[in-house]
């Protein structure tokens, strides 16, 4: 059963009232625009492009028309065929759900199986690990080292070369029955946007336990990437992830999660730099209370994609997941791509699910594509819906404010501060949250003039 209705709604921004969900988006400055109606513009707009944008980013690659990938054709989104040999992942072209959107000529160099163009004394990516006192020294495991490869395993052919090519992932670990106060940070810092990265990275929470991870990447490559999340049994675990490259930057992501028994995981990404950046995340809500909280913030700018795809998979009873993302766009060219993908299994009674996408576009010339879907195959559950909204500044809440004597370019900061600003203070790190308060406005000082 697939869902495309509003349920029970019980998000970020409201706690069940899919009116009170609407009058947010109207708060945040977007005209709404209602779920289905996003869908059915974003078909059509898809059906006119596919014969000419597309298939100019598209790779020419030998394929039969209509055909799904072994990948891609499962029952559902969760039985999609995973493995680590990278004869079983297929190039990616535009006629596959998974890249329809994505434009694949700029993302090609992150195809190739290349191994890491590290240099003598001149790594491709400098790694800076700041452990929290008390905490376990960070590891290095080996392919089939456990915990490596017992929560991810490759969907896609990039997730595969990421794993192949990186003969050492680190290992970061919050110990059995630990509150571990400071956060884990890894500064990530790419030497060139020639420069071929991969890399897996393991983050563990054991049994009782909780910890914060904060990944930040900057500089410029070519980074292909693997995340892996093990969250254990009643443990806590937040993970931010930030990418803030510089503008020629590459970087393809696939985050996955396996949340334990009475356990919560709280993933947050935030794209602000690059020029393509497409973070795929998988939470797997595997075990009995489990909860998954999926946040997200993103600012694409003139000729910047930027693309994220959240799988939810609900395979236990009795769980709770929320996904929230925003973005804004501004500039010719500008475009960002959300796919929000929630499953409910046969077997998980009581779920409780929503998931919302806000986009405003803040020029002529940007473009946000919006996909939220819900499977449903039990009707014993608590409460599901999504919903996604893109629109631009509310002309009537520019005259209020313009009103009471704001000038109007401090208006529309205001307004875009209000956008952003309940995701942003949900984030616990004080540093990072002043952070993109200014990182936001250096980008509306740049649009304003």
């Amino acid at each position: 059963m697939t869902s495309s209705d509003v349920t029970d709604v019980k998000g970020a921004e409201s706690a069940g009232d899919p009116i009170a969900n609407e009058a947010a988006g109207n708060a945040a400055g977007a005209a709404p625009v209602s779920a289905q109606d996003v869908l059915h513009e974003s078909d059509a707009r898809d059906a006119r492009a596919s014969g000419a944008e597309l298939e100019s980013e598209g790779l020419t690659m030998t394929s039969h028309e209509g055909e799904k990938s072994a990948a891609h054709g499962a029952a559902n989104r969760g039985d999609r065929k995973r493995s680590f040999e990278l004869a079983d992942h297929e190039v990616p072209t535009s006629k596959v759900e998974e890249w329809r959107f994505t434009p694949l000529r700029r993302f090609a160099p992150l195809f190739e199986d290349v191994a890491t163009d590290d240099r003598e004394g001149d790594p491709a990516l400098d790694y800076q690990v700041e452990i929290p006192q008390g905490a376990p020294d960070v590891a290095n495991l080996a392919p089939g080292q456990a915990p490596r490869g017992t929560v991810l395993v490759p969907e896609d052919l990039t997730s595969a070369v990421a794993s192949a090519r990186c003969e050492q992932a680190l290992h970061l670990v919050a110990p059995k029955g630990a509150d571990v106060a400071e956060p884990f940070r890894v500064a990530i810092t790419g030497s060139g946007a020639d420069r071929r990265g991969n890399a897996h990275i393991v983050l563990e929470t054991e049994e009782s336990s909780s910890a914060t991870f904060v990944l930040n990447h900057t500089g410029s490559a070519q980074y292909a990437q693997n995340v892996e999340m093990v969250v254990g049994d009643n443990s806590q675990m937040t993970v931010i992830a930030l990418q803030d490259w510089d503008d020629d930057a590459l970087h393809i992501a696939r985050h996955h999660a396996r949340v334990g028994r009475d356990a919560k995981l709280k993933h947050i990404v935030v794209s602000l730099g690059g020029s393509g950046v497409r973070v795929d995340v998988i939470g797997e809500l595997a075990a009995p209370g489990g909860e998954l909280e999926n946040l997200g913030l993103y600012f694409s700018d003139a000729d910047q994609f930027l693309e994220h795809r959240l799988f939810v998979d609900h395979a236990a009873p009795n769980c709770t997941s929320n996904v929230a993302y925003k973005g804004a766009l501004q500039g010719a060219k500008a475009r960002s791509v959300w796919v929000g993908d929630v499953l409910i299994r046969k077997q998980a009674e009581g779920t409780t699910t929503y998931e919302l996408n806000r986009n405003l576009v803040l020029t002529e010339g940007a473009r946000a594509d919006s996909v939220p879907n819900l499977e449903i195959e039990t009707g014993e559950i608590e409460g599901a819906g999504h919903a996604a909204a893109t629109g631009r500044f509310d002309d009537e809440q520019l005259f209020y404010l313009m009103a009471r004597g704001i000038p109007e370019k401090e208006a529309r900061r205001l307004v875009v501060r209000g956008f952003f600003a309940e995701l942003i203070q949900q984030i616990d790190v004080p540093e990072i949250r002043e952070h993109l308060f200014e990182s936001i406005e250096n980008e509306l000082e740049r649009s304003m003039n």
